[in-house]
């Protein structure tokens, strides 16, 4: 299967990758949202063929079987140029995201107020319509029109979730927090304020106001300050160790729901998930208290404070020590079974070992493709070796490239490039003449 073919099937075989009036097919033409997500399917699974294909021998074309380094070569420029389009279909898929996930969040928000107030309603029959039922519906019909005024204001940048994303198109577990966190404290405040302007005289309003003191609302608010001072102290952290190379960060294609719980790279992560669990029962205990008493800010007891920041602690110290340089540990000739022990000569393989060279986030072909090998003066890009179901060529831990001819023999430096644009330091290699 040639990339031609990919092409034809991942929706370039003609204009804007739509379909024919009467053909069969789902829609593919990348410019409304489910046109996207159809069109990046076939891209994948045009890919995973021609990968598949590969990596059992099939699609090489038979002048090059002669030489195992060409057609090493031609697989992976066929497989970089069909991870291309599949990395554009993924760009179209995510920018089509952003206007789906901007409706339905205004419609998820305006569904949560509808709910209460039939709730509002079913509760008040017998026991009659409230002041404190109406602080709290107002409350959340002015919430609801700030979250609809900030979807509008971001509705290029995925809407309401606009100011929660970073940037590396990723949902931040800090700013999540701390977004909650600020919204519930707007919603009791709010709440107050209707209670003060339609409630009763002088001595009620006595009452309300001795709900604001700082005695009872201090836990309320250092859970608060908690929150917004890791959310910022975090989004610093993280962009210093960028911009001095001590962490690697590859962009996302679209923010997913699970990178609040988890790594760059997908995985599980202990200090967000413990972290974002630990606010959400915390945020509960908060709004419990105020359904009790709406009449004043919840207060919250110093021991769950305590709590908050521990979880708050833990979690920037995961930032703190997380990611790092790519680093090379060794250099040796890659040597094939059979072949004798020799040094290191133009035109060999060699096995560069050591760890980091796919950062997390990496894992894509089109980025796996974006490893480079800097020998000497010369830039090789890493080739993509494809097995079923992945690659076997660049790895985390291994890369092996060939030493090109245009290497001058003598002592020459090795530095892994990774597609994070991290480089490693040098590592001096002898290359035989």
């Amino acid at each position: 299967m040639s990339v031609e073919s990919a092409s034809t099937v991942a929706g370039r075989g003609e204009p804007g990758g739509g379909k024919k009036p009467g053909d069969g097919g789902a829609c593919g033409c990348g410019r409304c949202p489910h046109g996207a997500r159809e069109g990046h399917r076939q891209a994948l699974a045009a890919f995973v063929a021609l990968r598949e294909d590969f990596a059992v021998g099939r699609g090489v074309p038979a002048g090059l079987a002669h030489s195992a380094g060409a057609a090493r070569q031609w697989v992976s420029d066929e497989l970089t140029l069909s991870a291309r389009i599949l990395a554009e279909r993924g760009a179209a898929e995510g920018a089509s995201w952003t206007v789906t996930v901007r409706r339905r969040t205004v419609v998820a928000v305006w569904a949560a107020v509808l709910a209460l107030l039939l709730g509002q309603a079913l509760t008040a029959v017998g026991a009659g319509w409230s002041v404190g039922r109406t602080a709290a519906l107002t409350a959340a019909v002015v919430l609801a029109l700030g979250t609809t005024a900030t979807a509008w204001l971001h509705r290029e940048q995925g809407g309401a979730l606009g100011p929660l994303i970073g940037e590396d198109r990723r949902l931040s577990t800090s700013r999540a927090v701390a977004a909650a966190w600020v919204a519930a404290v707007l919603y009791a405040v709010l709440t107050l304020a209707v209670h003060l302007a339609v409630g009763g005289g002088p001595d009620a309003r006595r009452r309300l106001l001795s709900g604001l003191g700082l005695v009872p609302s201090g836990g309320l608010l250092a859970i608060l300050a908690i929150g917004c001072g890791v959310a910022v102290l975090a989004y610093g952290m993280t962009a210093g160790r960028v911009r001095a190379g001590r962490v690697q960060k590859i962009p996302a294609d679209r923010p997913r729901a699970t990178d609040l719980l988890a790594d760059d790279g997908g995985r599980g992560s202990f200090t967000d998930a413990q972290y974002a669990l630990v606010n959400a029962a915390l945020l509960a205990f908060a709004l419990v208290r105020l359904a009790t008493d709406p009449a004043r800010l919840p207060a919250l007891p110093w021991v769950l404070v305590v709590l908050a920041a521990l979880s708050g602690v833990t979690y920037l110290a995961g930032k703190a020590v997380a990611g790092g340089r790519p680093v090379i540990l060794s250099v040796v000739r890659s040597r094939e079974l059979g072949d004798l022990a020799a040094p290191i000569r133009t035109g060999d393989d060699i096995e560069i070992r050591g760890t980091g060279f796919v950062p997390p986030g990496a894992a894509t072909p089109d980025r796996l493709a974006r490893t480079v090998v800097r020998i000497g003066g010369v830039h090789v890009p890493v080739p993509l070796i494809p097995v079923p179901g992945g690659f076997a060529n660049p790895t985390d831990g291994v890369l092996t490239v060939p030493v090109p001819v245009d290497v001058e023999p003598g002592p020459v430096e090795v530095r892994v490039i990774t597609a994070a644009g991290a480089e490693t330091r040098g590592y001096r290699i002898e290359v035989q003449d």
